[in-house]
């Protein structure tokens, strides 16, 4: 009988000691899982802090009219989507001269000596709408010897992401060139030679 109560004892201890221990690895794990949370959220902040910081610093070029919005994607009206370079396919605006460049083919030199066309103009027209939330659009027309269209330009607040559709006044052939606004300064792209 003494046997008995001595391995119920000894269970006892066991079982306590094991509780004890994985209330223990509990305590870290949450801890641990509390630090991660921890950076996430940190990490969160400052990819908010440094979209606005781009956000305030487009905003301020669209007011100059000095920017280049620097394309990552292409879309047909078709909705086809392409990937392309940003730094040779591009809207660029400086003051009263526009400059619109698509380069879809990589392979090929195209007109413009980098796979597509490159198009000059005079703007004018120049409108810009800011929303309660911050979202702008940005539009203004855009006349040249190789080109008279309407370019309208969104961009959300909180970042330097922006379309801009670009509506030719004599066909349907629009196109919308997605990626970031940055500020002519700032801008790496790489203008072809002009076809007109």
């Amino acid at each position: 009988m003494k046997k008995l109560y001595a391995l119920i004892a000894l269970v006892v201890v066991v079982v306590f000691a094991s509780c004890s221990t994985s209330s223990q690895g509990t305590t870290s794990g949450s801890s641990s899982q509390d630090a991660r949370n921890q950076k996430r959220a940190e990490q969160k902040q400052e990819e908010a802090e440094y979209d606005e910081a781009n956000y305030q610093i487009a905003m301020k070029a669209l007011t100059d009219k000095e920017f280049v919005l620097e394309a990552d994607q292409l879309m047909s009206r078709f909705g086809r989507v392409l990937y392309v370079n940003s730094t040779t396919n591009f809207v660029m605006v400086n003051k009263d001269k526009a400059t619109v460049q698509i380069a879809a083919n990589n392979f090929i030199a195209g007109p413009n000596g980098v796979g597509g066309i490159t198009v000059d103009g005079t703007v004018s027209d120049v409108k810009t709408k800011i929303d309660k939330k911050g979202n702008v659009d940005f539009s203004f027309a855009v006349q040249g010897i190789g080109i008279s269209a309407q370019v309208y330009i969104t961009m959300t607040h909180g970042s330097n992401t922006a379309q801009a559709t670009v509506y030719p006044n004599f066909n349907s052939n629009n196109v919308t060139l997605s990626g970031n606004i940055v500020t002519l300064g700032e801008t790496s792209t790489f203008k072809g030679r002009t076809i007109f």
